[in-house]
C-alpha cells in the first residue's frame, strides 16, 4: 500500500502548510482538499476491487512477476490492505475535519448532531474491533487442525493410521467452518456453541474455548444496524462543505467494519449479507458498491448453510477438506497412484493455506488493534476540540 502512504503524505503536508498560512479554511481551499480526499478514497477502493495487472519481466531477475492469488477479495493479504486504507482515509479525513479550523465551527449546526452521531458509531467500531480480533483466535485454531491434517497425510509410506488421525483432524475442521452464526452466542457469549462441539468432540470443544470480549448478548449485526442509522448523504449547501467527508468517513467505517466481521467467526451476524446501505450514486463509493456486491452474494450462498467466515483462505480450506475426506473414505493401503497423486496436490495447497495463515494471521491482528487505537485517539482529539469550543463560547463571567 506504499502509494497510498504517499498520497496521504502529500495530503497531510499540503492541508498542513496551506492552513498554516492562513487563520480561517476559506471555502475554494475546503472545496480542493474535499475532492482530493473523495479521489483518494474512489483510488485506494478502486485498487482493493482491481488487483493491480502483472508487472513485467525484470531484465535483471528475467523472472515473471503475476498477481499473486492471495490478494483476492477476502484473503488475510486483501484484508491486510484494506486496513491499511482505512488508516490513510481516516488520517487525511482527521486532518479536514481538526487540521487549522476554529474549533467553535464544529460545535454549530449541522455539526452539534453530525460529530457525536460520528464518535458514536466509533464506539460500535471499537467493539467490532475486539470481536473481531477475537475471531482470528478461532481462526488459528482452525488453522491448527489443517495443520495436523497436513501432517499426517504427509506421511510417507502413507498408512491407515495416518489417514484416520487425518479424517479425525478434518472432519473436526469441517465442523468448525460450519457453524451457524446462531451458535456462536451459545454457551455464555463465546465464540462457538456448546451443540457444535459435542458434535466434534474433545478437540473442537478446546476449539471453541476462547471466551469472546464482548457481552453475552453482544450482536455484530445489531452493531452495524446501528451504525447505519442517521447515516446520510448531506443534501443542499452540506453536500459541498465539511458534512460530506464527515458522511464519507462514516460509510468507510461502517463499510470497512461490516468486511471484518463477514470475514471471520463474529458473533450473531444474521441477515448482514443484505445490510449495507452504501451510496451507489455517488462517484468516490462506485469501487464500495462492487465490492460489497462481491461479497454480499458469496455470504447469502454461505448462510443458507452456516458459515464461520468468508476469508477466502477458509473458504479454500473447507473445499479442500471435504475432498480429503472422500479421499480418506475410500483409502486402502497401499493407495491406487491416481487417487494419491490428487490426494497430494490437495494436501501441498492446504499446507501452502497454513503456511500464509502462519505469516499473516497475527499482522493482521495487530493492525485491528491499530485501527482500535487509532480510533480511540481520534476520538479523543475530538473531544478535546469540542471541549475547547465550549470554552470559547462560554458567555464571560
Amino acid at each position: 500500500m506504499r502509494p497510498a502512504q504517499d498520497n496521504q503524505g502529500s495530503f497531510l503536508g499540503r492541508i498542513s502548510i496551506r492552513r498554516n498560512q492562513f487563520t480561517d479554511v476559506n471555502t475554494e481551499q475546503e472545496q480542493e482538499d474535499l475532492e482530493l480526499f473523495q479521489k483518494h478514497i474512489a483510488d485506494r477502493f478502486t485498487e482493493l476491487l482491481s488487483p493491480p495487472p502483472p508487472q513485467p519481466p525484470s531484465d535483471e531477475t528475467n523472472t515473471v512477476a503475476s498477481v499473486p492469488a492471495t490478494e483476492q477479495i477476502m484473503s488475510v493479504t486483501w484484508l491486510r490492505k484494506l486496513m491499511d486504507v482505512f488508516l490513510c482515509c481516516e488520517a487525511e479525513f482527521k486532518a479536514i475535519l481538526l487540521m487549522g479550523r476554529d474549533p467553535t465551527q464544529i460545535s454549530k449546526p449541522p455539526f452539534d448532531r453530525l460529530v457525536p452521531e460520528m464518535l458514536d458509531r466509533s464506539i460500535k467500531a471499537l467493539d467490532i474491533c475486539t470481536a473481531v480480533v477475537n475471531g482470528i483466535d478461532s481462526v488459528r485454531h482452525y488453522q491448527r487442525l489443517a495443520e495436523i491434517a497436513v501432517a499426517a497425510l504427509e506421511q510417507r509410506p502413507l498408512g491407515d493410521g495416518n489417514v484416520r488421525r487425518a479424517k479425525r483432524a478434518l472432519a473436526n475442521l469441517l465442523i468448525a467452518l460450519s457453524i451457524e452464526d446462531k451458535e456462536n452466542v451459545s454457551g455464555g457469549g463465546r465464540s462457538g456453541g456448546s451443540s457444535a462441539a459435542s458434535k466434534g468432540g474433545a478437540t473442537i470443544g478446546q476449539l471453541k474455548s476462547s471466551s469472546w470480549a464482548v457481552g453475552r448478548n453482544w450482536s455484530a449485526a445489531k452493531q452495524i444496524h446501528a451504525m447505519t442509522a442517521n447515516l446520510a448523504p448531506p443534501r443542499g449547501n452540506e453536500a459541498a462543505g465539511l458534512p460530506l467527508p464527515m458522511f464519507i468517513m462514516s460509510t468507510v467505517t461502517v463499510f470497512v467494519m461490516w468486511v471484518l466481521t463477514a470475514a471471520v467467526p463474529c458473533q450473531e451476524r444474521a441477515g448482514l449479507a443484505n445490510h449495507l446501505p452504501v451510496p451507489k450514486h455517488l462517484n468516490w463509493a462506485q469501487s464500495l458498491v462492487g465490492i460489497h456486491e462481491k461479497i454480499g452474494d458469496e455470504w447469502k450462498k454461505k448462510e443458507k448453510k452456516g458459515s464461520a467466515g468468508l476469508m477466502e483462505e477458509m473458504t479454500r480450506m473447507e473445499k479442500l477438506g471435504h475432498s480429503l475426506i472422500e479421499f480418506a473414505d475410500g483409502f486402502h493401503y497401499p493407495a491406487e497412484k491416481e487417487a494419491a497423486e490428487s490426494a497430494a496436490a490437495q494436501v501441498a495447497e492446504m499446507a501452502e493455506i497454513c503456511r500464509r495463515m502462519e505469516e499473516e494471521l497475527v499482522p493482521l491482528q495487530q493492525q485491528i488493534r491499530e485501527v482500535f487505537h487509532r480510533i480511540v485517539r481520534s476520538r479523543a482529539e475530538i473531544l478535546e476540540v469540542l471541549e475547547q469550543a465550549a470554552k470559547l463560547s462560554a458567555p464571560v463571567v
